[in-house]
């Protein structure tokens, strides 16, 4: 999964993309490295990793990774290649998803680039920017698409929706936010590949005093929810400071620092949770000597395409999966008592595999 962090100048962006990737680099369950000046990845948090772990004595755990794209040179005309516009948009292109971090705490040391803090209209300048950027390139693939409309019914086909959405943009509307009317058009949509077709978390970076009780009492973040919640995106909110503060200190000092503030989770955890049920993912699990590992993959995904994730051949020479309840496995012990209780299933191709499954692909190819 790949993450684009995004936000206008002092917001708090690049000390967020700073802290979660050198969080990372701290932690035993935060690996990180470096891939080039911008780019970070990080393990996502997974308890059950570790007491998979233990009870097979793998020698080595592999969690799940999100990799975070620090996208700079946002300004208005970015659209325009004003600033680095056009490596901005070329980046966000990219990813899997925007975190959106939005400012919503105000502070006379910290100059806004617009003079006051307004959230709502720090969301609407970078939305205009990709707006426009997406007008640009819908109206070259109707330029190209009108040529051979009239004689092919698909080409037809592509245009009406192509000519759709581009009113819908000029309304001022996220192409997130558009109604597809039939299953050509779902499937003919994400090849666009908008910009506005991501999907956006919105980080609200509040103060300290607005941290214990999730920026509820900051009018501010009030009206982010309020957009968020209309335009079907994820809120989370994050003190960016603070953010700084706990990639300093080892996991102990870091729980003692969130019980002192009256914090249960660190901004890392409320991201992969926000980003994890916004893209629809979970991860399932395997686990032995060698090694114990999870796996993301869409919710509703089957067995032997879950397999896949792991190999081709376990897709192609699919036969059976077996399959057991992660809390299942830990409460007995071993395979082989859960095994002797029935709790072991064995699972054929139309098995929707579910979040916290253990799982062990049989395959012949």
């Amino acid at each position: 999964m790949k993450l684009g962090i995004v936000g206008l100048p002092n917001v708090g962006k690049s000390t967020l993309f700073n802290s979660l990737t050198k969080a990372g680099a701290q932690a035993a369950n935060f690996p990180f490295c470096t891939i080039d000046p911008n780019v970070g990845v990080v393990s996502v948090p997974d308890e059950r990793l570790d007491k998979l772990a233990a009870l097979y004595n793998s020698k080595k755990v592999t969690p799940a990774v999100i990799e975070f794209v620090d996208i700079a040179g946002l300004v208005k005309g970015a659209s325009k290649g004003e600033g680095l516009g056009n490596q901005f948009l070329a980046n966000i292109r990219e990813v899997d998803a925007i975190v959106h971090v939005v400012r919503c705490f105000e502070d006379s040391n910290v100059i806004h680039v617009d003079g006051s803090v307004d959230p709502l209209r720090d969301i609407e300048t970078i939305n205009l920017e990709l707006i426009f950027s997406d007008l640009e390139v819908l109206e070259r693939r109707i330029a190209k698409v009108s040529k051979t409309a009239r004689m092919d019914k698909n080409a037809a086909k592509e245009l009406a929706l192509l000519e759709r959405i581009k009113k819908h943009l000029e309304d001022g509307k996220l192409a997130i936010t558009m109604e597809l009317e039939n299953e050509d058009e779902e499937e003919m949509f994400p090849t666009f590949n908008l910009l506005t077709a991501k999907p956006v978390i919105y980080a609200a970076n509040v103060s300290e005093d607005d941290l214990a009780d999730d920026g509820a009492s900051n009018e501010m973040v009030k009206k982010v929810r309020e957009y968020a919640k209309e335009n079907s995106s994820q809120v989370f909110v994050i003190c960016a400071a603070i953010e700084e503060e706990l990639a300093e200190l080892s996991d102990d000092e870091k729980q003692e620092f969130l019980a002192d503030l009256g914090i249960e989770k660190a901004g890392l955890d409320k991201l992969v949770e926000a980003s994890y049920d916004l893209l629809g993912l979970m991860s399932f699990l395997t686990s032995g000597e060698d090694e114990t590992r999870a796996w993301t993959i869409k919710k509703g995904t089957k067995a032997p395409q879950a397999a896949g994730k792991i190999h081709t051949d376990f897709e192609r020479g699919f036969i059976k999966a077996e399959v057991i309840n992660y809390k299942d496995l830990l409460e007995n012990g071993s395979l082989s008592a859960a095994r002797e209780k029935g709790l072991v299933r064995m699972e054929g191709k139309d098995y929707v595999v579910a979040d916290g499954d253990v799982i062990l692909f049989r395959f012949n190819v």
